[in-house]
């Protein structure tokens, strides 16, 4: 079955960014000129998703009214001649059919996957989370996609990342059966140094199968009464229906405010408008101790 539906869960308070996502939904803090999770709908829809459900939260409602239509602001950038502006405007709310869901209480990542349950059906689907960017020529989740279409099995997207990061991340305890594809044995959440499997760490996003629904529905509220959603998926792979793909892309944690900064920065360079004069005032930034 082709791959048409997305989840983003979206309903965490975003404490590491406090106090900006006090009343500002971090997903809604912008990089350049596009909130975070613009640039996460943009992949989505890049890689063919249709409909995107998108669980939210009660202080969450700027991420609904940002994909929706704004007529007073339509209305004066059309008397103001500001065409582009107009279009970019609208091409927001064209993007993808948006489906909101509420997760009524903080019960953790798995639980507010259950909560898109009703709106994906039987279907394969997306999940991606609402602050992992990631920068390619060919869309991550399309990399993800390919994977999915050849072995019909749920996909985890990983990296390699540095020895010292290990402990932030759930690692894969997997096996290399192709070119950057994994059989997962098992995800370890936030190991030791000493008792990680590898250095393969699970971020940005999955593609899912409906089976993990089921999972979830029979997975106990696990740390902090919690239903995480790496407790649905290591049963998955328990029975060997996990793979692991090491995407191709430059991936930022948009929810880290160093990695924030770095986007920011690069993508910024990356722009034509902005590019070249920003890539020259960087050049002359006194950039010494100023301790």
């Amino acid at each position: 079955m082709r791959l048409r539906k997305a989840v983003i869960p979206a309903a965490g308070l975003g404490t590491r960014f406090l106090p900006a996502s006090k009343v500002v939904p971090k997903e809604m803090l912008p990089i350049v000129d596009r909130p975070v999770i613009q640039y996460v709908v943009e992949e989505a829809v890049a890689a063919g998703i249709e409909q995107i459900v998108i669980v939210t939260a009660q202080s969450k409602r700027a991420i609904e009214d940002h994909f929706d239509t704004h007529f007073e602001l339509e209305a004066r950038l059309e008397a103001a001649g500001k065409q582009r502006e107009l279009e970019e405007v609208r091409r927001l709310t064209k993007l993808a059919e948006f489906i909101y869901v509420r997760q009524p209480a903080p019960l953790g990542n798995g639980h507010a996957v259950l909560c898109a349950r009703r709106a994906i059906g039987d279907e394969p689907f997306a999940m991606l989370w609402g602050d992992d960017i990631v920068i390619s020529a060919v869309p991550c989740l399309a990399q993800l996609a390919a994977v999915f279409e050849q072995h019909g099995k749920s996909v985890a997207a990983v990296m390699q990342v540095p020895r010292e990061d290990i402990p932030k991340y759930g690692v894969c305890r997997a096996e290399q059966i192709a070119p950057r594809t994994y059989r997962v044995d098992a995800m370890v959440e936030k190991p030791t140094l000493e008792a990680a499997p590898s250095n393969l760490a699970v971020v940005k996003e999955y593609v899912l199968t409906p089976e993990i629904f089921d999972e979830l529905e029979r997975t106990p509220p696990g740390q902090g009464g919690e239903i995480w959603l790496t407790d649905a998926l290591n049963r998955l792979a328990a029975r060997g229906k996990l793979l692991a793909y090491e995407f191709e892309g430059r991936r930022y944690d948009a929810g880290n405010k160093l990695e924030f900064l770095m986007a920011t920065v690069e993508l910024a360079l990356q722009r034509p408008e902005l590019g070249p004069a920003f890539r020259e005032y960087l050049r002359d930034l006194e950039l010494g101790d100023r301790s």
